[in-house]
């Protein structure tokens, strides 16, 4: 069914997958998936990528020739703000995603993994080696836990346990599985290569890009709309499916991933809402009053978080304060605004270089 929602800037990807000869089909539909999966970090291509996409589908330019143009599109923008060097990342990230899913290649090892996290993020990353293991703990606070964060791997395990769950992957016996069955234990596998969280940034993207691709390995032929339209609930579901908290009665539960998979590969139409996700969903019940806790600072007191982040960092931009407590940049920035207007913090230099620092 044709979604008539367009994007941003009017381009209509929806009329290639569904009108267009077979070719301009397939590099619509990973367009879609490489622009669509920026959400996960709450990012937005640029007009320009959206241009650029259309006229690699209409076959006037390889898709070396589109990275090539984006890459040359931002080397001639002197002082960008904040939101071009976010629409920078997205661009780039997007048209090298566009690029790996077309391979018809695949290897069932961490080091995929590695490879996929330094095409998709070398030259992007400034705080993050990309295609390099973390070599630091981490945790980041999320709206769908109320503000709590994943266990994630030890650092110093991160190479052991990938080998781990890749072996008992690799030696697994899907004969015998239904395709419900196969979903479900594909669920698990891919939250738990996601919980690993190998990579200090880009780790949602790089999973999501594998997962495509090991998919596709399998036989599998991947629907890629909800990557498209749901890369944020896709992350939420990660998060679900690798939290517990056995004081409060919450467990890992992969059933918010097997929707999407289900959807994914089976074709069937589950509903995806992220707010089904959050801890306090059935708690609450009614969907207004979810709708109003997502809405006000009830869930989460994000400047505190702000505030707390501050704390232990000297000096943060925007986006590190933004993956630390969960939220979409653009939404950061509106608290980051009320703290500066209320003189608790102060902001620090212009454009793409402010940070934000106590008062």
């Amino acid at each position: 069914m044709k979604n008539n929602k367009l994007n941003p800037f009017e381009i209509d990807f929806d009329s290639y997958i569904l009108q267009s000869e077979p070719e301009k089909q397939e590099n619509g539909k990973l367009w879609q998936t490489a622009i669509g999966l920026q959400q996960v970090d709450g990012l937005t291509p640029s007009k320009y990528l959206y241009e650029t996409a259309k006229r690699n589908i209409d076959g006037e330019i390889t898709i070396e020739e589109a990275k090539q143009l984006i890459d040359s599109y931002y080397e001639s923008k002197q002082g960008r703000t904040d939101d071009e060097d976010n629409a920078e990342e997205a661009d780039k990230v997007s048209v090298r995603i566009r690029e790996i899913l077309a391979e018809k290649t695949f290897s069932f090892t961490p080091d995929l993994l590695l490879s996929i996290h330094k095409r998709l993020f070398k030259g992007v990353f400034y705080k993050v080696k990309a295609g390099h293991f973390r070599d630091y703990n981490i945790s980041k606070r999320e709206w769908v836990l109320d503000g709590e964060s994943v266990l994630y791997a030890n650092s110093d395990m991160i190479r052991q346990t990938l080998d781990y769950d890749f072996s008992q992957e690799k030696s697994f016996d899907y004969s015998k599985l239904s395709k419900k069955e196969a979903v479900k234990h594909l669920a698990r596998f891919i939250a738990n290569i996601w919980q690993i969280h190998p990579f200090g940034e880009g780790n949602t993207r790089t999973t999501a890009v594998f997962t495509i691709k090991y998919l596709n390995s399998l036989g599998f032929e991947v629907n890629n709309e909800p990557f498209e339209k749901n890369s944020w609930y896709f992350r939420n579901a990660l998060v679900r499916a690798n939290y517990t908290n056995m004081n409060k009665g919450i467990y890992m539960n992969t059933e918010y991933l097997e929707k999407f998979f289900r959807n994914l590969l089976l074709g069937e139409s589950n509903e995806l809402k992220n707010r089904y996700c959050h801890i306090k969903y059935k708690e609450i019940g009614d969907k207004s009053a979810i709708n109003q806790k997502i809405g006000d600072k009830s869930a989460i007191n994000y400047k505190d978080m702000i505030l707390e982040y501050l704390k232990q960092n000297v000096q943060a931009r925007t986006k590190d304060i933004a993956l630390y407590i969960g939220l979409k940049e653009s939404r950061t920035k509106d608290y980051l605004s009320e703290l500066v207007k209320e003189e608790k913090i102060v902001a620090n230099g212009a454009n793409k270089n402010r940070t934000y620092s106590l008062k």
